[in-house]
């Protein structure tokens, strides 16, 4: 039997391949079809949120591998939901949830995000790349979720109001703008800037007292040249509530491993509590294994 995911994914497919446009363009004109009422690729059955997300992200995987996206990494979905897990408990019962992504690429993790929450959240995507933000606001307009997209150098000044939450899965490299990273805590005295330390800075200035800020950061963060930048400013502007270190097997090479860190921006109105959640997730295809990794996270944060 055919999964709605499948149905979406082939109809895609079929649209792109058919086309005379770049890949990724035809899936753009598909989705704007089906939003239209000229296409619909799954009539017949009730359908969900993340079988609509997984159905475009599937196609969007395979454009950006023939196309001119091969550098641009989706965030796995593995990963994404145990970060959309994460987000679900930690916003509790909070009525309404604005988020913030810094460099939401297609917007894959944070409509994984979205979907984990569920109702009452907003959310506010970040992106310099035109294509990939046209991606991502069509698949918002299917799943209907309210996003507001910036097409800019996140980097920059934004017109963005406090938000809840901000989830990221960290650009890591340099950052190539120097005179734009002096306005950073986070630039160096000497060479270039981190992008990633710098979106780390950048999004803690946009997220209000009490908020999270979920990121997946290169697991090697805390070893490299301009930690000893980094963590004085994680100890005066932030709260490190966990780090959580990836399984290796997610990755093709070590060098590529990632963790998560959750920070949250200091509230002299909160009480802090001072243990920090040090964690490894176990190997993702061992249900038992997760269970209890879960539970573990779970009784953390209802004591947050």
């Amino acid at each position: 039997m055919t999964t709605n995911t499948e149905k979406i994914f082939a109809y895609l497919d079929a649209y792109a391949d058919a086309s005379e446009e770049v890949y990724l363009e035809a899936i753009i004109q598909a989705c704007e079809d089906w939003l239209s009422g000229v296409a619909n690729p799954v009539s017949a059955a009730p359908i969900t949120k993340e079988e609509i997300r997984r159905g475009i992200q599937l196609a969007i995987l395979k454009g950006m591998k023939q196309s001119v996206q091969p550098h641009h990494q989706m965030t796995p979905d593995s990963l994404g939901m145990l970060i959309g897990h994460m987000a679900s408990k930690l916003v509790k019962e909070e009525r309404t949830v604005a988020l913030l992504d810094p460099a939401a690429g297609t917007g894959n993790l944070l409509y994984t995000v979205m979907n984990a929450i569920g109702t009452g959240v907003v959310a506010t995507a970040i992106e310099i790349d035109d294509l990939l933000v046209r991606l991502a606001a069509v698949t918002a307009e299917l799943l209907e979720h309210p996003v507001t997209f910036y097409v800019q150098d996140a980097l920059r000044p934004l017109l963005v109001d406090p938000v809840d939450m901000v989830v990221s899965d960290l650009p890591v490299g340099y950052y190539p703008d120097d005179d734009n990273a002096l306005n950073f805590e986070l630039m160096p005295s000497e060479g270039h800037a981190f992008a990633h330390h710098l979106f780390i800075e950048q999004s803690m200035n946009y997220l209000r007292p009490g908020g999270y800020a979920l990121f997946i950061i290169p697991a090697s963060l805390f070893e490299t040249a301009q930690a000893s930048e980094l963590h004085p400013y994680l100890k005066q502007k932030t709260v490190i509530k966990a780090v959580i270190q990836l399984p290796s097997s997610l990755f093709q090479h070590t060098v590529h491993e990632k963790s998560i860190l959750i920070l949250q921006k200091p509230d002299p109105e909160q009480r802090q509590t001072p243990d920090v959640l040090l964690a490894k997730v176990p190997n993702m295809t061992d249900a038992k294994a997760m269970s209890l990794f879960l539970q573990k996270i779970d009784s953390w944060a209802e004591e947050e």
